[in-house]
Parts: structure tokens; C-alpha cells; sequence
């Protein structure tokens, strides 16, 4: 039996939160096309008869701006110091640049086996696929370079070999049933957030932030409620829309999400309500959870 904790790194949007969601084969982290989107540690667990592979996803590391930016990016290296696998995901449809390269000499110092994971192979053909593969094996002595697709599931279960091979000899971590540690409020919270992250300008996605109240359980019916935070009065208004009209179509996309992950109705009850300059605040950040 091997046992053992393992993450994907990589520049944001790289698309490590889309393989760790196909990998354990359930939504436990969210997704967008804007950077930067996860901002918590989750793990996702995986089971398997001869192992257990404890997916650990992780912010993308940036160049800080921010407060939070530098508290994420203090998260992503605290992670890397504690796992046994390192999956350095860098998209196959996006030249090998800087940031990579900055990536990889961070991982140089590290104890952790370091694969490299070409990701969404399924954007490109095969003589693209493969001239990244070489780049890619250029950067450094990687244990094994491995391309893979979460959309179209290409080679994710050759990618969970890989990485089993490399985890230590141990029992079970969790317990069977177990994917995920996420406390449920929390990834409630996330689902809000994704939903208010679809379709707002460039200049919002970092300054959304989702606080989930109260969560009450009755009968078949959960009834939350949420605060959506942002930074500005101006931003305010872009959330919430002409007379309301984008709250109520985020409040219908979360509520979709919601349901399938806690398995009842829910009544979604959400407030849009503005912080100053949270993101660099360290009083609010705490507010915030972060």
C-alpha cells in the first residue's frame, strides 16, 4: 500500500484546479478562466485498491500586487515543503516562459519528486504536443514529463500511476469515503464565488471575496446565507446588475452547483456588501479568511 500527498503547481491558470477536479472525479476545486481563482489549500482524495493519493491544489504563484497576493504565495510554498509528488503544470498551447522557469528553480531546492505535466495536450496537435514536450524536458531533470488533457481525460490515469509510483510506502491516510477535507462551508462559499466570477470585467476577479453566514438544515431544504464582498461601491454595482439582474443569474448558477454537491434543495439568500481595499487590508483579510 503507498499513501501520500501530492500537488500541481504552476503559473495561474495553468489548469491544475480543472486535473485535480478529474483526477478525483468530483468538483472539489473551482474553476475560471481568470488567473489566480484558487485561493485556499484544498486536498481532493483519491482511492485506490493498492494506494491513496492526496491531491493537494494550490493558488497559482504570481508576482504579488497585494497583500493576499503575498499571503497565497507564502501558502504555495508551505505546501510545496510538505508533499511527496510535485506535478509542475505548464499548458501545452503556451510558450515556456519566465514564469516557469522561476517555478522550476524554486522546485530545485525541494525533497519532493518533481514530475512535469504538460497540460491540455487536447488544444493542440501532435507536432505542437511534441515540441513542448521537448522544451519542457529542457527546464530541468524531471523524474518523467507526462502529457495530459483533464477535458478530454487523455492520459489521466497514466498521470495517477506516475504519481502513485513516487508515494511512500504507508496505510491509509483517510477514510474511504472521504474525497475531500474542505469544510462544507467553505466550498459553498467557493461555488458563490465561481459563479460571480463568470462574466464580470477584467478588473473584478480579485476583488471578490465570499463569506458564507449561516448554513440551516430543514428537512430536504438548506438555507444559506452568503455575503458577496467587494472592494468598491462601483464594483457593487457590476455585481449586482440592472435592477439585480446578475446577482439573480449568479444566485441561479451557484444554487445548480450547490445542490449537487449537498444533495438537498437549497434557498440561496445573497447580499453584496463592500470592504475597502480588502486585499490589502490585514484586518479584513482576517475577516475574510484569509
Amino acid at each position: 500500500m503507498r499513501a501520500g500527498f501530492a500537488c500541481f503547481v504552476g503559473r495561474p491558470n495553468a489548469g491544475k484546479s480543472t486535473l485535480m477536479n478529474s483526477i478525483v472525479g468530483q468538483k472539489i476545486a473551482i474553476t475560471s478562466s481568470k488567473p489566480q481563482t484558487t485561493r485556499h489549500v484544498i486536498r481532493g482524495v483519491l482511492h485506490r485498491e493498492d494506494s491513496q493519493l492526496v491531491l493537494v491544489d494550490t493558488p497559482g504563484l504570481h508576482r504579488p500586487r497585494t497583500l493576499l497576493g503575498e499571503r497565497l504565495n507564502d501558502l504555495v510554498r508551505q505546501t510545496w515543503s510538505e508533499v511527496d509528488v510535485i506535478g509542475l503544470c505548464i499548458p501545452a498551447d503556451e510558450e515556456v516562459g519566465r514564469g516557469d522557469r522561476f517555478i522550476t528553480g524554486e522546485l530545485a531546492e525541494l525533497k519532493a519528486t518533481v514530475l512535469a505535466v504538460v497540460t491540455k495536450a487536447d488544444l493542440v496537435d501532435k507536432k505542437r504536443l511534441a515540441e513542448q514536450l521537448v522544451a519542457v524536458s529542457q527546464l530541468a531533470d524531471f523524474a518523467e514529463v507526462v502529457p495530459v488533457s483533464a477535458v478530454s481525460g487523455y492520459q489521466v490515469e497514466t498521470l495517477v500511476d506516475v504519481m502513485t509510483k513516487y508515494l511512500p510506502e504507508s496505510p491509509q491516510l483517510y477514510p474511504d469515503d472521504m474525497l475531500t477535507d474542505e469544510p462544507e462551508q467553505v466550498m459553498v462559499a467557493e461555488l458563490v464565488r465561481e459563479a460571480a466570477l463568470e462574466g464580470v470585467r477584467d478588473e473584478l476577479p480579485h476583488s471578490i471575496a465570499v463569506v458564507v453566514e449561516e448554513m440551516l438544515r430543514e428537512g430536504g431544504l438548506t438555507k444559506i446565507y452568503a455575503d458577496v464582498y467587494v472592494e468598491r461601491t462601483s464594483q457593487k454595482a457590476i455585481v449586482i446588475g440592472a435592477r439585480g439582474s446578475r446577482l439573480k443569474e449568479v444566485g441561479t448558477r451557484a444554487r445548480g452547483e450547490i445542490e449537487a454537491l449537498l444533495g438537498t434543495r437549497v434557498y440561496l439568500d445573497l447580499h453584496v456588501r463592500v470592504a475597502k481595499d480588502w486585499q490589502r487590508d490585514p484586518k479584513q483579510l482576517r475577516k475574510l479568511g484569509f
